[in-house]
């Protein structure tokens, strides 16, 4: 009889309500006979198993059983507490310091809770988004209305009244998504984008939307290379562009310039990153960022008045 098949086991069980004989065999590629001679064993571990006969019987751990010190090794407890501590830079939870507290009892040995990290994560957000957080996560906990004036990417700005549903960190921005009564669909809202937010004394029932469900409806719709571009860069900023763009994409020509096969969602963010290079890039193609950019550049000559006597 295999430990790791044991171990096995015990976390399927832990991880589901109540899972049935059929189902473990099959998963584990044994006999039923042998799956409750493995319950039996895991029983003797001191484990307390309980068995539910009939049609949605099945086996469970006992109810308020919990496993301490034997699963986790120092290792995992290690990235779960590092984990929180990314968290609590995040939102500034008090309650946070006593849940890494906790944690640190449970940890196995006696390393301390400053000693055992390998990975540190800093999600500390801008004094902005910082102040709106808090509300936030309370309005979300306690299920009542927000309203807030919203930018979109246009800069027309808009009133919204949303049923709060999470918060969540891509790319280092925050975002709220919930459900928008003003557009009366579900909307995902950057929190740099909004502006006079304010908790209304009215509740609202959940919706059975997931932050899954929000993905697939919103960012997996983003074409993250929809403008696709060929850069040649300049020796000067060599570092910056190995910083951005890694080393994969980037052609190291004899001359000491890079090329680049470089990827943007949209032509406003293509532009924006090109021109804050400076003189130090050039776009061999396509025809039609390259016009973009020699419009903008025209433009900024003429408001600074280059050119005009």
């Amino acid at each position: 009889m295999k430990l790791d098949r044991l171990l096995a086991i015990t976390m399927t069980l832990l991880n589901k309500t109540r899972v049935n004989a059929t189902e473990l065999a099959e998963r584990f590629e044994v006999s039923p006979r042998t799956i409750y001679r493995y319950m039996e064993s895991i029983n003797q571990a001191g484990i307390p198993i309980v068995s539910f006969p009939g049609s949605d019987g099945g086996f469970e751990i006992m109810s308020g059983y919990r496993l301490d010190k034997q699963i986790l090794s120092l290792d995992d407890f290690s990235s779960i507490c590092s984990a929180l501590r990314g968290a609590r830079s995040a939102t500034d939870n008090s309650s946070l310091d006593r849940l890494l507290e906790r944690i640190g009892a449970l940890m196995p040995g006696q390393h301390g809770m400053g000693d055992t990290y390998s990975l540190d994560m800093d999600f500390t957000p801008t004094p902005n988004d910082r102040d709106k957080i808090a509300p936030l996560q309370q309005a979300i906990k306690e299920l009542q209305l927000v309203q807030f004036a919203y930018l979109d990417q246009k800069g027309a700005e808009t009133s919204r009244t949303i049923e709060p549903m999470g918060l969540f960190l891509k790319g280092y921005v925050w975002y709220l998504y919930g459900y928008c009564l003003t557009r009366e669909d579900i909307r995902v809202f950057r929190l740099t984008r909004m502006n006079q937010l304010q908790t209304l004394n009215k509740s609202f029932v959940r919706r059975g939307y997931t932050l899954q469900d929000v993905e697939q409806q919103f960012m997996g719709k983003a074409d993250f290379a929809k403008i696709r571009a060929l850069l040649r860069f300049s020796p000067e900023v060599v570092t910056r562009v190995r910083d951005e763009f890694g080393y994969d994409k980037i052609i190291a020509n004899s001359d000491g310039s890079l090329s680049v096969n470089a990827s943007y969602s949209s032509m406003e963010r293509a532009v924006k990153s090109i021109l804050s290079y400076s003189y130090y890039v050039t776009v061999a193609e396509p025809t039609e960022l390259l016009e973009e950019l020699q419009r903008q550049v025209a433009d900024m000559a003429r408001h600074y008045g280059v050119g005009q006597e």
